[in-house]
């Protein structure tokens, strides 16, 4: 069989190279032998060039093998509206059908057919929806939490809480030393200040701003040593005005867009007040110090306490006045250690409720969740111990 159509004989006129070949009487002049053969190989070869070639050829043996997609990928998901959608195919075209119609799965010759899921389909392990060409918004936990009616609050529990109470009694002790004692603890304190807050804004790795407010955590350290207790609202509030001036400086130098450059430079502030703040250890008393990270220590681990949150702040102020009133027997503070351990534990459950906010990361816990309630208890512990000590 040839690739050429059909055609009728017709004699001599259409085929002379083959019939004058195989003829010899056919009385023409200059009759050649080899004539009809090699008619009959040219034709051969025309009717060769013609046909198909089905072997491998070098695209199909040199370029690699285009894969077959999932139909269940290419399928296009219209945005869901509530209504069930109609299905939605592969590729091309939907199937028309001809005569009687066969209900699909009896054949196992027959593709597959992709539908769009349903508006109300379950979403998959991850939480998310299924993805779409569409697009499909994808929001936080604290989002959703807002949209059911849930608080976006997750408190950090009772391992950054016993963190909080070592740091906190090492604090206590050391201030019972001496201004040097302290700084070691204090350090490790504003270090863990720093990183934990830019880590509670979504801002990691940002290692220039940490080590900025770090920087400046120890610059107002040493300039307190200089200057001595008397002059520590001087060498802690000068150094502050320092550096947000330096932050603002340098900030003014990046060349990210506005917004990002905003936003980091408030951060940078933030971070650096904190760990600038956290300073007031070192000026207070020792003994207001003594007793003021000695009621941090234990308010913070019954605010962990597995209670009702109401409860659990009530629990937490009375247990924090009760430190105060028994490490200010111990020291010189006396009876006036109620209150300065009920102010610190105020200001450390505020800074354990900031370090709670909008469903923070386990790495947010153990610095923001351990630093935070310590060191927003020092302006307290500060003016609380000149005022009653």
């Amino acid at each position: 069989m040839t690739d050429q159509p059909y055609q009728p004989y017709q004699g001599r006129q259409g085929y002379q190279g083959y019939d004058e070949g195989y003829d010899p009487h056919a009385g023409q002049q200059g009759y050649d032998p080899h004539a009809g053969q090699q008619g009959y190989d040219e034709q051969q070869a025309q009717l060769q060039y013609t046909q198909q070639w089905q072997g491998q050829t070098w695209e199909t043996g040199v370029q690699p093998p285009v894969a077959a997609q999932d139909p269940a990928e290419t399928a296009y998901l219209p945005p869901q509206t509530g209504q069930t959608p109609a299905p939605a195919y592969a590729s091309g075209p939907p199937p028309q059908h001809h005569g009687h119609h066969e209900p699909q799965g009896h054949h196992g010759h027959h593709g597959p057919q992709t539908q769009a899921a349903p508006a109300g389909a379950p979403a998959d392990d991850s939480g998310y929806g299924p993805a779409t060409l569409a697009g499909n918004a994808r929001i936080t936990d604290a989002q959703r939490a807002r949209l059911e009616g849930r608080s976006p609050i997750i408190e950090p529990g009772m391992q950054p809480a016993a963190l909080t109470a070592v740091l906190g009694l090492l604090l206590s002790g050391a201030a019972a030393v001496g201004s040097y004692a302290l700084l070691v603890p204090l350090v490790v304190l504003q270090a863990v200040t720093a990183a934990g807050w830019f880590r509670l804004n979504g801002m990691w790795p940002a290692r220039q701003g940490i080590a900025l407010a770090f920087l400046g955590a120890l610059v107002s350290d040493a300039a307190l040593l200089v200057a001595g207790r008397d002059h520590a609202p001087a060498a802690i509030l000068g150094t502050l005005g320092v550096w947000v001036l330096l932050c603002l400086v340098l900030q003014l130098r990046s060349h990210a867009d506005p917004d990002e450059r905003m936003y980091g430079l408030m951060a940078t502030v933030a971070s650096s007040a904190l760990a600038v703040l956290a300073t007031g250890h070192l000026g207070a008393d020792p003994d207001a110090v003594t007793v003021g990270a000695a009621a941090v220590a234990v308010a913070i681990l019954a605010r962990a306490l597995p209670l009702p949150t109401p409860a659990s702040v009530v629990v937490a102020l009375l247990a924090g006045a009760g430190a105060g009133i028994a490490v200010g027997g111990m020291t010189g503070v006396g009876s006036s250690g109620a209150l300065l351990g009920a102010g610190a534990a105020v200001c450390a459950l505020i800074g354990h409720r900031v370090a709670s906010y909008d469903y923070p990361s386990r790495f947010v816990h153990f610095t923001a969740g351990v630093a935070l309630p310590l060191a927003a208890a020092a302006p307290a512990v500060y003016l609380l111990g000149r005022a009653l000590v």
